[in-house]
């Protein structure tokens, strides 16, 4: 076993008890449409047996043969429901258009699940999610990445989504869940994180961890990593990382920290090209710079 699938390993065990990796995905197609100049499926998914996944498919119109596919991670934002409804609709701190209308416009599919409590899946708070998990030994973070993982097997039974291209990008924390989900599944070519490259040690020492809502926190993270540390797990892949220089969520110690450790792992692997964190004079939000560079990104590497 490599040094990266033992640390991959380790960080799967700190995800509390998920469910079985094997088990198979089954789903149902609730509505077939046209939007926008897109195709539109709307999907109920099974991916971890507790409750059903709700789930918009998108691709270009008239799209033959398997296309390059984006699994789209929506934002917090304390707005639970709007969930995966971001992907078609945008939210007020992301650029225009809606990222269904941008990808399916380069010729990309989109994938993108309401996650726990939001969307669809509402009807729980957030807190009330973690402590019943918590009771019954599983993570409510661990819980939302293994259903994102569990989507990407889904993606590979579609003969209209090319896996060997396979991208993930968000928002906040979409963010987080596209550097994780990269750094755990190695069937993802590019990351794009935005506004949520957070240096762990960096938002202790400026006093925001109330930044982030409760899901976030893993038990004994902290012994065995930092978040430079699982994102090397991405490495030699395509990786870039956008912030804004007055994001309270990405305190500028933090990304340094980052960034230099992942500029030495990238150069390790020879891939010194395939990782870029880029620097922008606003907040938490994209703006049409980051957008432009973003749409860049993709399609240089995927």
């Amino acid at each position: 076993m490599t040094e990266k699938a033992k640390q991959r390993e380790l960080l799967w065990g700190l995800l509390g008890d998920l469910p079985a990796r094997d088990r198979p995905i089954a789903y149902r197609t609730e509505d077939v449409s046209v939007r926008d100049g897109y195709h539109l499926e709307k999907l109920t998914l099974d991916l971890n047996g507790q409750e059903p996944v709700p789930a918009y498919f998108v691709k270009p119109l008239g799209a033959a043969g398997a296309r390059p596919v984006v699994l789209y991670n929506h934002a917090h934002g304390g707005d639970y429901k709007l969930g995966k409804d971001e992907l078609l609709q945008g939210r007020s701190l992301l650029s225009e258009p809606p990222y269904a209308k941008l990808l399916t416009s380069l010729g990309y599919a989109a994938l993108c699940i309401d996650t726990w409590a939001f969307g669809e899946r509402g009807g729980r708070r957030e807190s009330e999610i973690f402590k019943h998990m918590l009771w019954n030994g599983q993570v409510m973070w661990g819980m939302m990445v293994y259903d994102n993982i569990r989507a990407i097997d889904y993606l590979a039974t579609r003969p209209d989504a090319d896996i060997q291209r396979l991208g993930t990008l968000g928002l906040s924390m979409g963010s987080t869940m596209a550097w994780w989900t990269a750094a755990l599944d190695e069937r993802v070519k590019v990351c794009v994180d935005l506004c949520c490259l957070t240096d762990y040690q960096a938002l202790i020492d400026i006093g925001n961890l109330d930044g982030h809502g409760i899901y976030y926190y893993v038990p004994g993270l902290l012994k065995h990593f930092t978040a430079a540390g699982i994102n090397a797990l991405i490495a030699p892949r395509a990786h870039l990382g956008i912030a804004g220089l007055y994001d309270r969520l990405t305190p500028p110690a933090g990304l340094d920290a980052i960034d230099a450790a992942l500029t030495e792992a990238y150069r390790a692997e020879g891939a010194e090209d395939a990782w870029r964190l880029s620097r922008y004079h606003t907040g938490h939000q994209e703006t049409a710079a980051m957008r432009a560079e973003i749409t860049a990104f993709l399609q240089q590497w995927l």
